[in-house]
């Protein structure tokens, strides 16, 4: 005879971005992020935020709750230090949120500083007064269950990205990008170069700039064929 499953699966041990690295990314658009990790690392595009002006740059709790239940939110909660944000997979589910405004007042007293879901969410005018930044898919009063099972600090796939606890996330009004933390230096380091182009760009656009060098060089070159 085998034994009931377990209800939580829990991995506590994962090791989380310094400061000094967290440093590095504090303030830094999204699409600076993507752009130094080759264009890619960016949730799906539905998952955005339910205010705007909203930011973060923290380690990432994962949480797995699956269809219809958020038990391993409560977990997740739980597990949390300050300044981390929870990533909360749900398979994209879209029968009944996941969060509400006395769950992420319960995240915001441990000072977790974001959620993010692939899920809906509901209590938007209280999740509003409560102020900690929700990202998610969309907004639908139907309430989850809280049997399990679910993981918590385990690998996931969230809006078609695989994060696990301890990756680096950014989010900002545009959405939100996933650093592996085993790439963070690397990343930081490519930053760099990101902003010293921007600027660039930027200063040329200031100037009077319409459309970059390329461009012409583009249309003076075999590979453009002229039809008149």
């Amino acid at each position: 005879m085998i034994g009931d499953p377990p209800v939580v699966t829990l991995r506590r041990g994962f090791s989380r971005p310094d400061a000094t690295q967290l440093a590095a990314f504090a303030g830094v658009p999204t699409g600076f992020m993507v752009d130094a990790q080759n264009g890619q690392g960016a949730v799906d595009y539905r998952i955005k935020p339910l205010w705007p002006e909203v930011s973060f740059a923290a380690p990432a709790v994962t949480v797995d709750c699956g269809p219809r239940d958020n038990l391993g939110l409560f977990i997740a909660i739980e597990v949390a230090q300050p300044g981390d944000v929870i990533m909360l997979a749900t398979g994209a589910y879209e029968g009944t949120s996941v969060l509400g405004d006395h769950v992420a007042a319960m995240a915001k007293n441990k000072g977790v500083v974001a959620i993010v879901t692939d899920g809906l969410v509901r209590d938007v005018e209280g999740l509003l007064q409560v102020g900690l930044p929700v990202w998610c898919r969309g907004v639908s009063p139907n309430s989850p269950y809280k049997s399990g099972p679910c993981e918590v600090g385990t690998s996931v796939t969230l809006g078609g990205v695989a994060i696990a606890s301890g990756d680096l996330v950014v989010g900002d009004r545009d959405g939100v990008v996933v650093v592996p933390r085993a790439r963070i230096d690397e990343v930081a380091a490519a930053l760099q170069a990101v902003h010293a182009k921007e600027r660039e760009m930027g200063a040329a656009i200031e100037a009077g700039l319409t459309a970059p060098d390329w461009v012409e060089a583009l249309l003076r070159s075999s590979r453009t064929r002229l039809l008149d």
